[in-house]
């Protein structure tokens, strides 16, 4: 993996400073994270102390229950001493280890105890307050030594008017230290499960960053025009796809570059050798003013050099026409035939100076097409050209034009070298040139397909190494008049 250093951003002092993603997920996405678990920590800790003190009330409240059970009998007992039983309830009291039972007189004070020691009688009983008042005679505070408490007090006025209320106390030192261990628990569970999403969503971001910042570094190459360097991202996910995408793009940003250098390279090679030519000639006719043999083959050469140049920038030219969305077309009823025939016309000398064969099949009559002459033509000059171009001393060139289901179909077709099949799919691409051996722009097949595709029509292209080349193009009728204005 390359690695990148980044680059020092400079930031003007009006722009606010900017926030990465890491941030922005700590302080969004990990805030709600940490108030959603707070939130439930207090529910759940609140939830826990109401349970234990709820369950402590109840106990309370039963024991107690029973001995006024116990109490209510014994008085219905016409031959029990009432306080006797009382005392004895008390002292035999079989929960006095974890609770207090106690007996409240008419005066507010405790007199009987289970545990035989009776508080002085200045000590405040809220729980008996609270049952005098219409209360449910339920209290939690701290007694004289500090210590907290629970205490629940019953009215038994109804049979005891000696002593009108009994109340049981416990202390709750045992049960909010069971409280306060689960609170903790609770809290430190809580913060593991947010240290886990933390991790976890920093690994996340990561997984995520990382692959941005390369898409960053990579695209900035791009922008300087290095498309060596690729991203390696192994995860099959949108941030996979879009790296894909990115290195696709990089191949094909890479192999446009290199067709765009072949192409100036081979423009360059193609606009010398005609030069060089003609410059040449030029120089030979000069000196030999006296020689007219010398003089016409010399102006000859110049005049067929310099068509081939005219050729050559008038493709460039609809080339950046096309790039620039200024190619146009004039439009008007017209022969196919009459334009095949003039192309045909005009490579018969040529053919025959470069030994190959051209077999022309005219038919009598096509349907007539909707187009611009002038570029229908060219688009035949350009393949025929082709054709000849890559066929080889003695091969030939067969060219057909017929109706198919109404529309008019031309083919040319040649012997010559053939189409590599992995260069095939490439090679209506601009720039591109399957042979580099032959002479040519790379441009020619790209304006062709151009001009076909904006009259409705297409061009396909089916070849075999070594065996040769066939261009069909198809163009729809004039009562079709479905081709691209």
């Amino acid at each position: 993996m390359i690695k990148f250093k980044d680059k020092p951003q400079n930031f003007s002092p009006d722009l606010p400073r900017r926030k990465t993603i890491t941030q922005r997920w700590l302080t969004n996405h990990f805030a709600v994270i940490v108030l959603i678990m707070l939130t439930f920590s207090l529910i759940l800790i609140y939830a826990v102390q109401s349970f234990y003190y709820s369950s402590a009330r109840q106990t309370l409240t039963g024991e107690l229950t029973s001995v006024v059970n116990l109490l209510s009998r014994y008085a219905q007992d016409s031959e029990t001493n009432l306080y006797s039983e009382m005392r004895s309830t008390f002292e035999s009291f079989s929960a006095k280890d974890q609770m207090e039972l106690m007996a409240v007189n008419s005066k507010g004070w405790v007199i009987l105890t289970s545990s035989g020691f009776s508080p002085s009688s200045d000590t405040a009983i809220p729980d008996y307050e609270n049952l005098l008042a219409g209360g449910d005679g339920y209290w939690i505070g701290k007694a004289e030594n500090q210590e907290k408490i629970m205490a629940v007090c019953m009215d038994i006025s109804a049979f005891s008017t000696e002593y009108p209320a009994v109340r049981v106390v416990c202390s709750l030192t045992e049960l909010d230290r069971s409280i306060h261990i689960m609170i903790i628990s609770v809290i430190v569970v809580c913060a593991v499960v947010v240290l886990l999403l933390v991790l976890t969503g920093i690994y996340f971001v990561g997984s995520i960053v990382k692959p941005i910042r390369q898409l960053s570094n990579t695209a900035d190459r791009f922008a300087k025009g290095d498309f060596s360097f690729r991203i390696r991202y192994h995860n099959s996910d949108e941030i996979g796809d879009l790296c894909n995408a990115i290195n696709h793009m990089a191949d094909e940003l890479s192999t446009a570059e290199e067709m765009k250098n072949e192409f100036i390279s081979s423009v360059s090679h193609e606009l010398r050798t005609p030069l060089t030519a003609i410059k040449g000639w030029a120089e030979t006719i000069c000196m030999a003013e006296n020689d007219p043999e010398t003089v016409r083959k010399g102006m000859n050469v110049i005049v067929n050099e310099t068509a081939r140049l005219s050729r050559m920038v008038e493709e460039l030219l609809d080339f950046s026409r096309m790039q620039n969305g200024h190619f146009t077309l004039q439009k008007a009823t017209m022969d196919v035939l009459a334009e095949l025939g003039d192309a045909v016309l005009i490579y018969m000398n040529k053919s025959i100076q470069e030994k190959i064969t051209i077999f022309y099949e005219e038919p009598e009559m096509l349907p007539f097409v909707y187009g611009d002459k002038n570029r229908i033509r060219q688009v035949f000059i350009n393949i025929i050209d082709n054709a000849i171009k890559y066929s080889d001393t003695g091969g030939h060139v067969r060219i057909t034009a017929q109706e198919v289901r109404g529309n008019v179909q031309v083919c040319v077709a040649d012997n010559g070298c053939g189409i590599k099949k992995s260069d095939l799919p490439k090679i209506k691409t601009k720039f591109y040139k399957a042979n580099h051996t032959r002479r040519g722009s790379g441009i020619g097949l790209a304006v062709a397909d151009e001009i076909v595709t904006a009259h409705g029509g297409t061009l396909v292209i089916t070849s075999e190494e070594g065996k040769g080349t066939t261009v069909t193009i198809t163009l729809p009728p004039e009562n079709g008049k479905n081709a691209k204005n």
